[in-house]
């Protein structure tokens, strides 16, 4: 459970580059955004792994669209790359007009502060903006890896420690990769397939029982799979020598 959790958090950071590029937020200032974002998706999750506990203790049949829920990411993933951007950069603009509506914003980076008083005016800073969208995207992308969990366990201990520690680790795992998600272009396809594969095994789950260490195997050997692709695609950089040949 761990392992998938921990794998589909790689999704989450290729959305959280994309919010921090789109409003321009410093390196620096986006371990900040980060620590208190993960603060914020543990309370959510709690909710959403509760509410799922739930509606399977008593419906069966939620499965099924589980399991739609999960083979849907797996799509998007796969194609909506473009898509992706495209929404986020959308989601800026409105979370910004939104926030407006209740707190004036300023336009000006104010150090590691959310808010900042001018004038005797509470204004919200760029920060601000970039805290709520990343606790907004995690709701929404919470879903597919809460969802896909229920496939390996539905023990609600295992599920939400899982989550826990996928998501105390976030925070590192964004500083490793997130400058190196561009060079880890095919990451996606072994998410997709994960998630497939998660999506089957919850369909099929009253038919065939695939054991544990199959399930591990196949996230862990997808995922450093397409890493391992991926850096191999890299195109090599010239050395001195052939430069200075040419």
């Amino acid at each position: 459970a761990y392992a998938l959790e921990k794998s589909l958090s790689v999704d989450n950071i290729f959305v959280f580059v994309l919010i921090f590029a789109e409003l321009q937020i410093p390196a620096a200032e986006q371990r900040r955004v980060l620590y208190w974002g993960v603060l914020g998706a543990l309370v959510m999750r709690a909710i959403f792994i509760a509410l799922g506990v739930f509606l399977l203790a008593r419906f069966h049949w939620i499965i099924y669209p589980f399991a739609a829920l999960i083979l849907f990411a797996a799509v998007r993933i796969l194609f909506g790359q473009e898509k992706e951007r495209e929404v986020v950069v959308n989601a800026c603009a409105v979370c910004s007009t939104w926030v407006a509506r209740i707190i004036p914003i300023t336009p000006v980076l104010w150090g590691h502060r959310f808010w900042v008083r001018q004038h005797g005016r509470l204004l919200a800073t760029p920060l601000f903006i970039a805290l709520v969208l990343v606790e907004v995207t995690d709701a929404v992308f919470a879903l597919d890896p809460i969802a896909a969990v229920f496939a390996v366990t539905q023990d609600p201990f295992l599920i939400y420690t899982s989550n826990i520690f996928a998501m105390l680790g976030l925070r590192s795992l964004y500083i490793v990769l997130g400058g190196a998600i561009s060079r880890l272009r095919y990451l996606r396809f072994g998410l997709a397939f994960i998630l497939a594969f998660v999506g089957v095994k919850l369909l099929l789950g009253d038919v065939v029982e695939i054991p544990a260490w199959v399930s591990l195997s196949v996230i862990l050997g997808a995922v450093a799979a397409s890493a391992a692709f991926s850096l191999m695609m890299i195109p090599a950089q010239p050395s001195p020598q052939n430069l200075e040949k040419a």
